[in-house]
């Protein structure tokens, strides 16, 4: 059932003033995005709005904000300046049917495998991100279409209205909790630069100096529907199909990783695949609504749950407020200083990095503690995607490597007949250890591996234990079996009379092998 405040700490009131204060930092950022796409504002600041609102309504965290994000701008670039905007809408529609495919599959359960290493580098690596777009508020564009620092007077200013928005987050909790300290920081901080007439950039000016137009504003109107004007052949589906697969999959990872983060702030548990049909539902809109689509944001995730936000309202009033701002507030909205907007945003990152991180690292394995750098780097140099697949994929490399010296195996001879007992995981990575611990020339005629204290775990531990059978086979010796699964019987069959498998107690387990899917 859809409950508008599902988490049992929220409040109306605080979602709908945790939501406005999204809302306001969601501007810039979309906007910023747009561009970084190489794209008109509004098809950033449309999909703001439809990203958020549908995954508000319809994803599997509340609480959590979507929008237009860097992570899927960078991917973009390439097909807007080769093919144009209407390709790009429908490689966002494309994609965004992908990813309801994937919820409708329940893909959203393998979010589980990402090892916490890899989750610390995640958002070690995000926060690092969202720091350095944040320096990108103290630049111009110069008439060289390069990006200059402002002046150092300028610079100072910024500074010290940044510093003080920060200051008033952090400390007016300790007063009141009442409203958001967000909120309160970005009204007190605007106040005080149109009060006091303060030369400092704001919102529009970053808009014009990033457009080049003079007039530039962020007023429009509702977004209209209209089919993304391509041709319907092979071609553009050769065209779009790898953006789609790739928006696809960098707006899912970090969507679902985004949702562990908020989960494990609240305390709370999402539902996976319920947000891959939320975020697939918002990226087909918006192809078909002139925007530029997207996925979860940590940055203003963070901002709305550290400001009291849990229940859908707070998303649906962050992409309603937005929508006002575009039809009726636009002149209010621009007027806001970016220094204000930078401050909530630092203190974004400052609550996002994962501090702990470096004692951590002194207490973990070593590879544990390389695969947090690794993914910490990969994610501040490449993207999110690349970053995780390292991360996972070292890591298992990692576990397989570890696990594969676990294996040993206890003889005894007694009565003619020699016991091996078996202990530790038999798979790919250990089964040249697995073939090394048995002595066939020494062992007597009649030959018993017990896997009571053992698991098969996949097709290559089979193949081990047909390759031992051969070897006893080849000697005139009788191997035995103890203790097996009967799914590993079943796919025994290569090995057919080589060995004879004892009915002893044997486990219920199953063995992960293609033969049984």
């Amino acid at each position: 059932m859809f409950e508008l405040n599902r988490h049992k700490t929220a409040s109306l009131r605080a979602d709908v003033l945790s939501g406005l204060t999204v809302a306001l930092a969601l501007v810039p950022e979309a906007v910023a995005f747009a561009f970084v796409a190489h794209l008109a504002p509004m098809v950033g600041l449309y999909a703001a709005f439809i990203m958020c609102f549908v995954t508000a309504v319809l994803g599997g965290r509340p609480g959590m904000i979507s929008g237009a994000t860097g992570a899927t701008a960078v991917v973009m670039v390439d097909l807007v300046d080769s093919h144009g905007l209407n390709y790009l809408l429908a490689a966002v529609a494309l994609a965004g049917v992908f990813q309801l495919l994937a919820g409708i599959f329940r893909l959203g359960k393998f979010i589980r495998i990402v090892p916490t290493p890899v989750m610390v580098g995640f958002v070690n690596g995000l926060a690092i991100v969202i720091f350095l777009a944040q320096l990108a508020q103290f630049k111009t564009k110069g008439l060289d279409g390069e990006m200059h620092w402002i002046a150092s007077s300028d610079i100072q200013l910024m500074l010290g209205l940044v510093l003080l928005t920060m200051a008033i987050i952090h400390f007016l909790p300790k007063l009141t909790t009442a409203v958001p300290s967000s909120l309160v920081a970005i009204l007190v901080v605007t106040g005080l630069v149109v009060g006091l007439d303060l030369d400092t950039r704001t919102v529009v000016d970053f808009l014009r100096n990033m457009s080049g137009d003079a007039n530039a504003t962020i007023a429009g109107t509702l977004p209209s529907f209209s089919m993304p004007e391509v041709p319907l052949n092979w071609h553009t589906l050769y065209v779009v199909l790898p953006y789609a697969l790739i928006l696809a999959s960098v707006g899912l990872i970090e969507s679902l990783l985004t949702l562990t983060v908020v989960d494990e702030m609240t305390q709370t548990r999402g539902q996976g695949n319920r947000e891959c049909l939320g975020q697939g539902t918002g990226n087909l809109i918006s192809g078909f609504f002139g925007a530029m689509g997207g996925c979860a944001m940590i940055g203003q995730s963070m901002i709305n749950i550290n400001s009291g936000g849990r229940g859908r309202l707070s998303g649906i009033t962050a992409a309603v407020a937005l929508l006002c701002f575009i039809l009726f507030a636009a002149s209010f909205i621009e007027m806001i200083p970016l220094a204000a907007l930078v401050g909530v945003m630092m203190m974004v990152v400052l609550g996002t990095f994962e501090w702990a991180s470096f004692k951590m690292m002194r207490k973990v394995p070593k590879h544990d503690a390389f695969v947090i750098i690794l993914v910490t780097i990969v994610t501040v140099f490449t993207d999110l995607a690349i970053a995780v697949f390292t991360g996972v994929i070292v890591s298992a490399l990692v576990f397989a490597w570890e696990h594969a010296k676990h294996i040993e195996a206890r003889r005894t001879d007694d009565n003619g007949k020699t016991l091996y007992q078996l202990k530790g995981p038999l798979f790919f990575g250990s089964t040249s250890s697995f073939l090394e611990l048995f002595h066939a020339e020494a062992d007597s005629d009649e030959v018993i591996i017990d896997f009571g204290r053992s698991r098969v775990c996949d097709h290559s531990a089979l193949e081990a234990i047909d390759t031992l059978a051969e070897r006893y086979l080849k000697l005139g010796k009788k191997l035995h079996l103890q203790h097996l699964s009967e799914d590993c019987k079943k796919l025994l069959t290569k090995a057919g009379d080589l060995v004879e498998i004892d009915m002893v107690t044997d486990p219920t387990y199953r063995v992960a092998d293609d033969k049984l899917a």
